[in-house]
């Protein structure tokens, strides 16, 4: 910054300004560069210069020079229309559009005073660019130039300036008429927390700067109809004017007037024609862009000079007219080069800025990966619900490399199914590659502790003998790991003798699934979290929230809820008739108080359920009942009162219950059933936690849920 104080005791003549007799000081030429620079004086001094020109004559050589800027002008409005990425980025359009109306409007007015008061000397009476255009463009031949101007004229009127004038006007319409609902949906995201204010506030803006360009384009369009009726109108004045004078005044030939003012004004025509043409051009391609934001300087400024395509296609261009014959090279190389210059200062300040983008990102980064631990602790305090680990041989499971992603549908579909079996929506599961387990190794992790794991070879297929002997064709002989069945692993190209063979052929990422769709269901109970119960409980029927009302939490929280849920869960009972359920707990909430003597309730009320799920292929219900004596027995090695009796029998008798469940499943998975053990309601719970230990699949029903429609068989006795 420059310091411009004078010390007190200098004697050195100031000689940056001189004041007159009068006070009054004369701009010096800093000072007028200055002023030049600032932008609302520049645009202030260009619109004063164009009123300048429609008043005082402007000589040929000056005329030459405005005609070029007209050209160049249009150009870059039409680059920029076609380079932007958004329409906002464009918002000065109708700003632009105005002032290039006034710059033609004022040059046909300034050229008609040149070709009316010295059209009889020549073709060059009104500037090189009229003359070229009147000799390169219509060869010297005025009924060329007038057939040529004349399909300018209709198609910049008729076709271009009538279509965006009508498009701005319906755009206009449709969207003073949208705006009410756009601003409801603003509103609405802000109430529902999907946006802060700061976004809700830049979104009104840009909404009403949309709708207020829409209004100026449906009037800017205006300009551009009224600039082409205007060029025609002036044409044909200036041919009968030209005519007139040439004739009545410079005593000339009706035909040497009619030729000399006739090629200049056609000439002049085309001039102020294809610029008109180009700008009516962008108007089409912008009569959907937002409104201007800001000073109307800084607009034009920032926008035309802040795209560098743009200003370099408008070099490239004046390159292209300056070498046509006749045109003058000084104007339009000139201005060539300053837009090719301003095109690479561009270029140079967006690389800068991009460059300056990069560098803070990277900072940014910096700056989160040395930040305080406290967000990595927390992140790692999380934990995955579920979680499989694969080896690094078993990355294709996940994506095969043909963008089947088999694994990951499996899980969707399992996701879907568990929802219909068991009205529970499981978790997403994490897939993750572990490189210090084996390669083919995956483990199944269910709250980030070990529940399975298993080895499977991808391009494989693991073959089972339903028999239950092995597969007699050459592989790895293994365990399937979810059941611990004899399997083997064969080649892909052995997989049709194996289904001729009549095995069971699955794939590797079946396997896998089929071992997490067993744990799932084993570890549902842990699964089911608080916020899962409260969105279950969410999502009841309106009739259903009633009852909820009534007893959550005057008779038991959404935690003994949560309870109860999972101790059906854990002994693989659906939910999904939550209705029913909920009325249940209703129901044991008036004379139970645990969770567990309230669950004994509500499998009484999903009787039809449970005995349905058990049901036999043929129909029936196949039983296991427990014998008299083990129902004595059970009965008085119970001891408390009410919900609080607990279980306590003789480590010796417990074994020996043990076996004789073992003698009797064993003896009907011989006969090729599967029963429930059958028990009385008092017991029932108690035996289950026995059971469970040992044979957790086995389903322990009492006599209260047997539904009376339910078809009975027997299958011995635990004696």
């Amino acid at each position: 910054m420059t310091d411009t104080s004078v010390s007190p005791d200098t004697t050195t003549p100031e000689t940056t300004g001189g004041k007159t007799g009068f006070g009054f000081a004369f701009p010096n030429v800093d000072q007028l560069k200055g002023a030049l620079l600032r932008g609302d004086l520049a645009l202030a001094f260009g619109v004063m210069t164009i009123l300048v020109v429609l008043i005082m004559p402007m000589p040929p050589f000056m005329l030459d020079l405005f005609l070029a800027v007209s050209i160049i002008f249009s150009v870059l409005v039409l680059m920029t229309a076609l380079f932007i990425h958004k329409p906002l980025e464009f918002s000065a359009f109708p700003t632009v559009l105005l002032i290039a109306t006034m710059i033609r409007l004022a040059l046909n007015l300034a050229s008609t005073r040149l070709i009316l008061s010295d059209g009889h000397n020549g073709p060059d009476a009104a500037g090189e660019v009229i003359e070229a255009f009147g000799s390169f463009v219509m060869g010297g031949n005025f009924v060329i130039g007038l057939i040529v101007f004349g399909i300018l004229v209709i198609v910049n009127f008729v076709v271009i300036t009538k279509g965006s004038g009508r498009i701005a006007e319906v755009a206009a319409r449709f969207t003073l008429d949208a705006m009410p609902g756009k601003q409801m949906a603003i509103d609405a995201d802000l109430s529902a927390g999907l946006i802060d204010e700061a976004t809700a506030k830049a979104r009104r803006k840009e909404l009403e700067d949309e709708s207020s360009f829409f209004g100026a384009m449906d009037g800017a369009s205006k300009f551009v109809r009224g600039d082409a009726i205007a060029g025609l109108l002036i044409t044909f004045i200036n041919i009968i004017g030209g005519i007139i004078i040439g004739v009545a005044q410079m005593e000339m030939s009706f035909a040497d007037a009619g030729h000399a003012y006739t090629l200049l004004t056609v000439g002049d025509g085309l001039v102020s024609q294809i610029p008109a043409l180009i700008v009516s051009t962008a108007a089409g391609l912008l009569v959907s862009k937002a409104g201007v934001s800001g000073a109307a300087d800084k607009a034009l400024m920032t926008q035309l000079s802040g795209y560098p395509k743009a200003l370099g296609m408008s070099s490239f261009v004046m390159i292209v007219l300056a070498m046509l014959p006749g045109i003058p090279l000084l104007p339009f190389l000139g201005l060539a080069g300053a837009s090719g210059y301003l095109a690479w200062r561009a270029a140079g300040q967006a690389k800068q800025i991009e460059a300056e983008t990069k560098a803070q990102e990277v900072l940014d980064k910096v700056a989160v990966e040395t930040a305080p631990a406290e967000e990595p602790i927390s992140k790692v305090l999380k934990i995955d619900d579920l979680r499989i680990e694969l080896g690094y041989g078993l990355l294709s499971l996940i994506d095969d490399g043909d963008g089947a992603d088999r694994l990951t549908e499996q899980i969707k579909a399992l996701r879907r199914s568990l929802a219909a079996d068991l009205g529970f929506i499981m978790p997403s599961v994490r897939l993750l590659d572990n490189m210090q387990i084996g390669a083919n190794t995956y483990v199944i992790k269910v709250k980030e502790v070990e529940a399975g794991t298993g080895e499977v070879f991808a391009g494989q297929f693991m073959t089972m003998n339903p028999t239950g002997g092995q597969v007699d064709l050459p592989g790895r002989e293994t365990k399937e790991p979810t059941f611990g069945l004899p399997a083997t692993w064969i080649e892909s190209k052995f997989r049709d003798q194996a289904e001729i063979k009549g095995y069971t052929v699955v794939d590797p990422a079946t396997v896998v699934s089929t071992h997490l769709t067993e744990v799932i269901k084993s570890s549902t109970a842990d699964l089911l979290s608080y916020a899962d119960t409260q969105k279950l409980i969410d999502e009841l029927p309106a009739a259903q929230q009633k009852l909820i009302d009534d007893i959550v939490p005057s008779q038991i929280s959404v935690s003994g809820i949560q309870r109860v849920l999972q101790s059906l869960l854990a002994e693989r009972i659906s939910i999904r008739d939550l209705p029913t359920i909920t009325e249940g707990i209703a129901e044991a909430s008036a004379f139970a108080r645990t969770p567990q003597a309230i669950t004994e309730h509500v499998r009484t009320r999903l009787a039809l359920q449970i005995c349905a799920a058990h049901q036999s292929p043929a129909g029936y219900l196949p039983l296991m009942p427990l014998s008299p004596d083990w129902e004595q027995a059970f009965a008085d090695a119970l001891v408390g009162e009410g919900d609080e009796k607990h279980l306590a029998m003789q480590p010796t008798k417990l074994q020996e219950f043990i076996a004789s469940v073992n003698t009797a499943f064993n003896n009907a998975a011989e006969q090729g059933e599967v029963p429930v053990m059958l028990v009385s309601p008092g017991i029932r719970r108690h035996i289950r936690a026995i059971i469970e230990r040992f044979r957790p699949q086995t389903a322990i029903l009492s006599q209260a849920e047997i539904h009376p429609r339910a078809k009975l068989k027997t299958f011995g006795q635990i004696a």
